[in-house]
């Protein structure tokens, strides 16, 4: 949904109609503010606050980001000609930000928007059989940290404290395995169907996709594999029993989002807020400068 401003500072205007903002985020799961004075970083810190409290710290990530300000961070550092595929922010975590914000400081020349699509309509889109399976059997989640694929496991987790790693692992529910000096490798099991917590609608809530080899491409995939085996992916998702998810299973899910998901192109200011249960997101490839801020709100409770 797109509320229309006429210039008035964006923090003040959340702030003054915040009840009504929070049903219309529940009712449409995402909210387009255009026309606002976002007023930069400090001014995109004060909306988030307005509407959700104390920002969150982005923690075990799983892209490259930087920090602008406090806890304002940059969109995902990937190349402009790269694709990020729908996802839930964090849905590999026990625990997650509900709310997400993306401020577009400076708008791409062209695509680089961030598709959104209903969880709820990507979850009505399965087949039967396919969502059992994943409620049966969950999912699971293998990441891998080293010096040669994925992030670096201090940059992920922000400490070099091996056992604070590991305290914070044992916390999440993530079982920690060092792998030679600098490696680490983490598993996780998780739900693929969660319940939002202020409707009860069940929604597709997961990293299965993105994080499934098959969202590589196909040269990059066999020759990762052929250098790193199978285990050694810097991410792959599982059946939560450890067993592979089929190739075609993954494209079913992959098409769910596709046909559930509807864009816009960013102007500059814009401030987009997404409930990150209900809509998932993603990134087309742009051309230009393309700049968003992000930030993340009100941690779940797993």
């Amino acid at each position: 949904m797109t509320i229309h401003g006429d210039g008035q500072p964006a923090a003040h205007a959340i702030a003054e109609d915040r009840d009504h903002l929070r049903d219309l985020l529940t009712e449409h799961g995402a909210l387009l503010l255009r026309g606002f004075d976002v007023g930069g970083v400090d001014g995109f810190e004060a909306a988030v606050r307005a509407l959700s409290g104390t920002p969150l710290t982005y923690t075990e990530q799983s892209t490259p980001r930087s920090v602008i300000k406090g806890r304002v961070y940059t969109s995902t550092d990937y190349p402009a000609n790269a694709e990020i595929p729908l996802h839930t922010e964090m849905s590999y975590q026990a625990a997650w930000p509900l709310v997400l914000y993306f401020h577009c400081v400076t708008p791409p020349d062209t695509l680089g928007a961030t598709p959104l699509a209903s969880t709820r309509a990507v979850l009505a889109a399965l087949d039967p059989d396919v969502r059992a399976e994943f409620e049966r059997r969950r999912w699971m989640v293998v990441r891998n940290y080293g010096d040669e694929v994925g992030l670096r496991w201090w940059q992920a987790f922000g400490t070099e404290d091996r056992a604070e790693v590991e305290r914070r692992c044992a916390e999440g529910g993530l079982r920690a395995e060092w792998i030679g000096d600098n490696g680490l490798r983490t598993t996780a099991v998780r739900d693929a169907v969660h319940r939002h917590p202020r409707t009860g609608d069940p929604v597709w809530f997961n990293h299965v996709v993105l994080f499934h080899e098959s969202s590589l491409p196909a040269e990059v995939r066999a020759a990762m594999i052929e250098i790193y085996g199978q285990d050694g992916l810097p991410n792959n998702t599982y059946y939560g029993d450890g067993q592979p998810i089929p190739d075609e299973v993954v494209d079913h899910l992959r098409q769910a989002y596709r046909d559930a998901s509807t864009r816009f192109d960013y102007q500059r200011d814009d401030l987009l807020v997404v409930d990150n249960m209900l809509v998932a997101h993603g990134r087309e490839p742009f051309t230009g400068p393309r700049r968003i801020a992000v930030a993340m709100g009100e941690a779940s409770n797993g």
